[in-house]
């Protein structure tokens, strides 16, 4: 049971992180949408995510079903917990994802749907930060069950944590369409990423001060042994991926902004994780706590190992097709 828990809870971490890191750039455009300068240039960003949008939310539904089906105990406390705000995400998501397809076949109503994709893209990625920053300040639990009120989940913590992933998916929007447009466009997001990046790293500084003292637990794991090597180790490699992102944008780079931009957000989402283990929902329920039965992760695991290396496999691929530089004279629809 200790060994397979662990390794469905690697597998379920794996799937939000691939999530955070496809979903996150593609949100970051929606985020950045209004900033465009005419049609022209509004087409180019929502081409440069169309063929790949729909794809990337393919982990979201991996993540939270394989929560489901192997830490039921786990989806029984965090859906509670966290109602309002996973609810306004998919509604979120559900607007953004009706004005990929309506928005070219309408004139008169284009601007509303702009308007959905703009307000879809940033709803969406605030509720996933509120929804974060909810989990690491702790979900109370009390025989197997949340235990807290309705509106735990909204503080200034999670709050702050909301505004977080939102300038951060905007780095990872504006470094996306550095690498996949050319000209004005260009030029543009390179400017908006100066900002964006400084702004992911003061969010980033400020969560990170404040998440040691949202329970004991954390202030005990980063400031003593062994943990206290990470608080040295993360904050160096933080700064080695700063630098790569400015750097990079400095010398007009096309990819290496993007890959360092997806280099800070797996430094944290590791960051994350070091807070958290053994826990799956601090600060009581563990990894094996919530685990379902032996067989059945046994079972699960099975389909698994076919299913996940199919989807990997469809979105390299996928990615592989649609490589290159946007051209503006063609559309993906």
């Amino acid at each position: 049971m200790f060994e397979l828990s662990f390794i469905w809870a690697g597998i379920i971490a794996f799937a939000v992180l691939t999530y955070v890191i496809l979903d996150g750039f593609d949100l970051g455009v929606g985020i950045l949408f209004p900033l465009a300068e005419g049609e022209r240039e509004k087409a180019m960003m929502m081409n440069s995510v169309a063929p790949i949008w729909d794809g990337n939310e393919t982990w979201l539904v991996l993540g939270g079903g394989g929560l489901f089906a192997v830490f039921p105990l786990a989806y029984a406390v965090i859906m509670p917990a966290l109602y309002m705000p996973i609810i306004l995400m998919l509604l979120a998501l559900i607007f953004r994802g009706v004005a990929f397809e309506y928005r070219w076949r309408t004139e008169r109503w284009k601007p509303v749907w702009d308007i959905a994709f703009f307000g879809g893209s940033i709803v969406a990625a605030f509720m996933q930060g509120i929804a974060l920053g909810a989990l690491v300040q702790g979900i109370e639990v009390a025989d197997r069950a949340y235990a807290g009120g309705w509106w735990d989940w909204l503080s200034l913590f999670s709050v702050l944590t909301g505004f977080a992933v939102v300038v951060g998916y905007a780095l990872l929007g504006a470094t996306w369409i550095i690498m996949k447009t050319e000209g004005n466009l260009q030029r543009q997001m390179q400017n908006h990423a100066w900002w964006l990046g400084a702004g992911t790293l003061g969010f980033i500084g400020i969560v990170s001060i404040m998440t040691p003292f949202q329970d004991p637990v954390y202030f005990h794991r980063w400031f003593n042994l062994p943990g206290s090597i990470f608080s040295v180790l993360m904050p160096g490699a933080l700064l080695a991926a700063a630098w790569a992102l400015f750097t990079g944008l400095k010398a007009g780079k096309d990819n290496q902004p993007f890959l360092a931009a997806i280099s800070i957000f797996v430094l944290c989402f590791i960051g994350i994780g070091i807070s958290f283990y053994p826990n799956i929902v601090p600060p009581s329920l563990t990894i094996v706590e919530a685990a379902a039965p032996d067989k059945s992760l046994r079972f699960a695991l099975v389909g698994t190992v076919v299913l996940v290396p199919m989807i990997l496999a469809y979105t390299a691929y996928a990615y592989w097709v649609f490589r290159g530089k946007i051209d503006p004279a063609e559309g993906y629809h």
